[in-house]
């Protein structure tokens, strides 16, 4: 008898089930914060060169625009008294001999007071520390994909959840407290770590003690808890306009103590329902987990290695498209908390139409349509118009929405493809390719400055052919959890009627291949 049956055996999804799954949820409220935070503490406010002379109510007093505006990297050497003069004769500001801003700049502060880009001028020739910054945090979560997914296998995922716990308070307070940007960056890194560790090992626990019936409503439980997160991180934000202080409630509030406490609830709910189980069972389910396997049992067999290829380009490209959009929201020209709120409201309806499609017509269907969906809505924002921000930014949004249902099936397919023996591992590799793609997406965006369109073309391509690839995946509809790499082997071989599905499929995407 499986871990599944008995589970279905002594009860199915009770008690003990249902606040095993909502502590385990409670943390998921913050991990939107710690994700998208940058939006708003690194936002670029803005600015133009500090001038050498102080003069109430002229703020332009450094034209050196086409518009005559004040420009943000350049001033001029000498002052141009007769640029204040609105009468007078604008001469070419070309021929003007200007310097870099040597004495610093100035910041329009009235959204926010202090951010991470006005405190170490993270502007002109040194703009790119921005990016750099959020590619760090990303570094960290793949990191910690590597290394917490290997310890969650061979130490459990418990002890691994707790400490992962207390990493993101502490880290994250320090962020707040960082005396230079190069100390921001290296607890942002600890952070994005601590952030991996939770969600795998939370997902992975929750799927594990729940029923088979009730997984997708599990798995969907979380993604709506970070999507009300980023309800959460747009108020505070709104609230809260210097980073330092933002960054220390989302880190270490009283909210924080309520999200960490759980983990000591859940070491003794554990221990209790193990003593219910019978010993044979849970004498085996030990001696499996302690049998020493490796990142090589990912793809020393046939079934499991295809299943790990699939899975790293869905989600590569998931994670590549998702943050080439929710973290370049000052870019849409509107409001930064309201875009901030219509990308989090859009996972709602993407997220129940996903359960749905999850739950009755199977993962594989669902997680290949959300791809493509999103591929085909970035490519066609190619061919609106600038000065259409309206639809340009319902396209982005629908394409955000159906990136979020993709993260909502591929967790919970993940953690059902992937046998318990070499879960975590599978968990990290995957986790690892997701952080690549979160990494990479910034360095995409500065093609634009070759070829403005070039960026969308290649967020939209990678969905694209990563729901293709997705098709070559096992369905895991009402399927028990695969306990050993063996079990995934034999009930992966296909039947005459999946054979003839296979060669349908293999012409579907011949024709695929010839339109694109």
């Amino acid at each position: 008898m499986s871990f599944a049956e008995l589970l279905d055996h002594v009860g199915g999804m009770g008690r003990f089930q249902i606040i095993y799954v909502i502590l385990l949820a409670i943390p998921v409220f913050m991990m939107a914060s710690h994700n998208l935070l940058q939006n708003f503490t690194a936002a670029t406010s803005e600015h133009h060169c500090h001038v050498h002379i102080n003069i109430s109510n002229t703020p332009d007093t450094n034209l050196t625009g086409n518009k005559l505006q004040p420009e943000k990297c350049h001033r001029f050497v000498t002052m141009q008294w007769q640029l204040l003069d609105s009468n007078a004769t604008i001469t070419n500001l070309t021929k003007l001999e200007t310097e870099p801003c040597a004495d610093g700049w100035v910041y329009d502060k009235s959204i926010f007071t202090s951010t991470i880009i006005t405190e170490w001028d993270l502007v002109c020739d040194f703009r790119q520390l921005k990016q750099m910054a959020q590619s760090i945090y990303m570094a960290g979560i793949l990191v910690g994909g590597i290394i917490f997914g290997g310890l969650s296998d061979r130490f459990g995922r418990r002890s691994i959840l707790i400490w992962c716990y207390f990493q993101m308070a502490v880290t994250g307070t320090c962020t707040a407290f960082s005396p230079s940007f190069t100390a921001y960056c290296i607890f942002r890194f600890l952070t994005g770590m601590a952030f991996s560790g939770i969600v795998m090992n939370g997902v992975s626990l929750s799927v594990e003690w729940t029923p088979t019936r009730t997984r997708a409503i599990v798995g969907t439980t979380y993604g709506y808890c970070y999507t009300t997160g980023q309800f959460i991180l747009a108020g505070m934000a709104y609230a809260i306009p210097n980073w330092r202080w933002l960054q220390l409630v989302v880190s270490f509030s009283p909210l924080s103590f309520l999200i960490h406490s759980p983990s000591i609830l859940l070491f003794s709910l554990d221990a209790g329902m193990r003593q219910t189980l019978s010993e044979s069972n849970m004498q085996k389910e030990i001696a499996s987990a302690k049998s020493s396997y490796t990142f090589i049992d990912l793809v020393r067999t046939p079934v499991v290695r295809q299943i790990s290829f699939c899975l790293s380009f869905v989600w590569f490209s998931t994670s590549f498209a998702y943050y080439g959009l929710a973290m370049d929201l000052q870019n849409f020209g509107v409001n930064i908390f309201l875009i901030q709120l219509i990308f989090g409201a859009v996972d709602f309806p993407a997220k129940f139409i996903s359960v749905l499609t999850i739950s009755f017509v199977g993962r594989r269907f669902t997680q290949a349509l959300a791809l493509i969906l999103a591929g085909l809505s970035i490519l066609a924002n190619i061919f609106v118009p600038q000065d259409l921000k309206t639809l340009r930014t319902v396209l982005a949004v629908f394409g955000k929405g159906c990136l979020a249902a993709s993260f909502n099936c591929v967790y919970l397919y993940t953690s059902e493809l992937y046998p318990t023996v070499i879960r975590q591992t599978g968990m990290g590799l995957t986790n690892t390719m997701s952080r690549l793609g979160s990494i990479i997406a910034p360095l995409v965006k500065m093609l634009e400055e070759y070829i403005p369109f070039l960026p969308l073309i290649i967020y939209g391509a990678a969905p694209i052919i990563s729901g293709v690839a997705a098709t070559f995946l096992p369905e895991t509809l009402n399927v028990p959890l695969p306990e050993t790499i063996e079990e995934v082997e034999t009930r992966s071989k296909p039947s005459h009627c999946q054979l003839l599905m296979h060669t349908s499929l293999t012409g579907v995407r011949a024709f695929l291949y010839k339109v694109f």
